[in-house]
């Protein structure tokens, strides 16, 4: 049995990688995870707890409960026909470049390079803060520990950015030595956070000596905070929301360490917005119900109001650090996996040349089976940004904000090129929408992220001073500076897209549409 089961795979393993081959690359990363890796790892990376938590005071500011609950329900479905729209094209291209690669296949021959440029550096850049941001706002929620115990303490700058880069440290060991442990870390993953969410529902629903009504939960909202127009508040709260439901994407860069990845890749990805969707209600319903004074917790010094709600909830610094302990450790999920996929991105887009130096970046370690020097980028790269944090206490706004428009912004450009094409690409997908609900999911995604990208510039109040500015913009047109620099000074004449536009014959016409339908038969056999 057992070498039948070694055949069985050398088998799936051999034809996988004459399906890479087909798209332009070789295979040099081991095919060990499985689909449920990938759906924890996608579920590890938007964390919803975590990130729910971090996030919650955009939430209390902009609207309160009705914010916070109905925003994650809005939010949450909206993501839905995003990520469903990306695992349909993920299932004709599953290659680690993901959305960049989807860009240049799915456009013309001429403006392949550019297009693929632009998504290229929009989730690099996404995949960057966005793990700056997880492991930045940990650092923070686990200096707001101590202000259970001592609720004067304010951490210092230093505090706070040694604090970060001691977990940015943390997760960069776990990737380096731990990744033979992968596919159990993001198993683990989802069990650690459903008990998690089901323990702190039980505690809050227990220990609790006063509640709110069930009319207050889901209808009290409450903008005067924010100082915007009570309607546009609840737009710009939806920051929590949508800063927390951006990761799904990323995982498409693993699909050359997944088995079957057309198929197995694009359910993962689905799944895990669904998964991330039902826990965050039932993380929050809890929570809204238990919510102390909330002009109080706007005005804690750490910005992090959840362990104070935990312990108004429980009754002593004790019962709150304990629950928030459990929040820690899905922070060591979310960090850990956010950073596996940045460093598959970074890899994936260094080994078609877009990034300076990309013949270090896109190397392979054959003993550790992994893109070390990659790895070793992000981690210094997202460790460097952490010294924002010195020019404005607002940085960590600045870092959801550039996450959620890069990433976002990635996102709508494959999808947007597939949706002017009539969609014919993705006529034959293994994992597809159909062609109603395709053309739904596609329009409503382009719309969304029109209007995020704009809305996630706005500061969260009003009026804003240079500590509580949103720099998003700032930090989103420097990079925009580096890579249109990098074009000009290298990409317009030397990068002409993903290897595979000088393998696949033809990127208008027949003659690419006869190769991905050549591919996704395969991929169904």
């Amino acid at each position: 049995m057992d070498i039948e089961k070694s055949c069985t795979a050398t088998s799936a393993n051999g034809r996988e990688e004459q399906q890479l081959a087909q798209l332009g690359y070789k295979q040099e990363l081991p095919r060990k995870l499985s689909m449920m890796s990938i759906l924890g790892l996608s579920f590890a990376i938007m964390a919803a707890p975590f990130g729910l938590s971090t996030t919650m005071v955009t939430g209390l500011t902009d609207g309160q409960c009705v914010t916070i609950i109905w925003g994650w329900v809005l939010v949450s479905l909206i993501s839905l026909c995003i990520a469903a729209s990306l695992a349909e094209i993920c299932s004709v291209y599953p290659t680690s470049g993901g959305v960049y690669y989807w860009s240049a296949m799915l456009s013309s021959k001429k403006w392949a390079p550019i297009n693929s440029w632009t998504t290229g550096w929009l989730t690099l850049v996404g995949n960057w803060t966005v793990t700056t941001s997880i492991n930045f706002s940990g650092g923070q929620l686990i200096l707001s520990a101590i202000t259970l115990w001592k609720p004067d303490f304010v951490p210092t700058a230093w505090q706070t950015v040694l604090m970060f880069w001691a977990v940015m440290l943390c997760c960069t060991l776990v990737n380096l030595f731990g990744s033979k442990f992968l596919n159990l870390i993001n198993t683990v993953c989802v069990w650690w956070t459903g008990a998690s969410v089901l323990i702190i529902l039980i505690v809050l629903s227990v220990m609790t000596p006063t509640r709110h009504s069930a009319g207050y939960v889901l209808g009290h909202y409450d903008a005067s905070a924010s100082g915007w127009p009570s309607g546009w508040a609840f737009f710009v709260g939806l920051l929590q929301a949508a800063y927390t439901l951006t990761g799904y994407g990323m995982v498409a860069a693993m699909c050359e360490e997944v088995q079957n990845p057309e198929r197995e890749v694009p359910k993962g990805m689905v799944l895990s917005v669904a998964a991330a969707g039902v826990t965050g209600v039932v993380f929050l319903l809890p929570v809204l119900f238990v919510l102390p004074n909330i002009p109080e917790l706007l005005e804690l010094p750490s910005g992090m109001p959840i362990g104070a709600i935990f312990m108004h909830a429980t009754g002593t610094p004790g019962g709150g650090f304990g629950l928030l302990f459990l929040l820690l450790g899905i922070l060591g999920f979310a960090g850990t996996g956010a950073l596996t996929a940045a460093s598959r991105c970074t890899y994936a887009f260094a080994r078609d040349g877009a990034i300076p130096g990309s013949k270090i970046w896109s190397h392979v370690d054959q003993k550790l089976e992994l893109p070390v020097n990659a790895l070793l980028l992000c981690t210094a790269v997202c460790s460097l940004l952490g010294l924002i944090f010195f020019g404005s206490t607002a940085a960590f706004n600045a870092f959801t904000g550039v996450a959620t428009i890069c990433l976002s912004a990635s996102y709508a450009l494959p999808i947007f090129i597939s949706l002017i094409n009539n969609r014919r690409h993705v006529q034959n997908a293994p994992y597809s929408l159909g062609k109603y609900f395709g053309y739904f999911a596609n329009i409503v995604t382009s719309i969304w992220i029109c209007f995020a990208v704009v809305l996630f510039c706005m500061p969260v109040a009003i009026p804003v001073s240079p500590e509580t500015m949103n720099y998003a913009s700032v930090v989103f047109m420097g990079f925009f500076a580096i890579a249109a620099i990098w074009y000009l000074v290298h990409g317009y004449k030397n990068f002409t897209g993903p290897t595979s536009l000088s393998v696949i014959p033809g990127i208008e016409g027949d003659s690419q549409v006869v190769e991905e339908q050549q591919f996704t038969t395969e991929g169904k056999k």
